[in-house]
């Protein structure tokens, strides 16, 4: 009889909740997103343990390409530093418009060191004040950092 016993106590505080050690950032309302699916280090305290996430830096978050005609392409690279503690990762950028088209670096970024993000814009039947945002998601908290490009788009003459 105290064998069952043993057993059963055992049983129960082998089911019992362990400490976790990951989240995901719920403040994205799609589960399935991939910035939803980047877990996140936390301490024994539930916060996020800097030391083993990494950080990313951008030089600036925001290019302001003047001025150009309809129909050019604004090609842009987007300095970044990793000042985390362990590799940077980026996982995915994306735009809300096909006209805008980000490239990651498909290698980790060693922590101290440099990366670039690259950006191309088509303005073809894009004119007038442009703004456009590229999300990038990486192993960083929080998960999601934005660029943007902007500027003023002038229409092909009427022929």
């Amino acid at each position: 009889m105290g064998t069952i016993f043993l057993f059963i106590g055992a049983f129960i505080s082998g089911c019992q909740e362990k400490p976790v050690s990951t989240r995901q950032l719920e403040a994205d309302p799609d589960p399935n997103s991939l910035s939803a699916m980047v877990n996140i280090p936390l301490d024994e305290h539930g916060n996020v343990d800097e030391s083993k996430v990494a950080r990313i830096i951008f030089d600036t978050l925001v290019y302001d390409f003047g001025t150009v005609n309809e129909g050019d392409i604004v090609d842009r690279t987007f300095g970044f530093t990793n000042t985390g503690a362990v590799a940077l990762v980026l996982f995915d950028a994306k735009s809300t418009c096909g006209c805008t088209v980000p490239e990651i670096p498909k290698q980790p970024i060693p922590p101290g060191e440099r990366g670039v993000l690259g950006v191309k814009f088509n303005t073809t039947a894009k004119t007038g004040t442009q703004s456009k945002t590229v999300t990038v998601v990486a192993n960083t908290y929080p998960t999601e950092t934005k660029v943007i490009l902007r500027g003023e788009v002038i229409p092909k003459p009427k022929e």
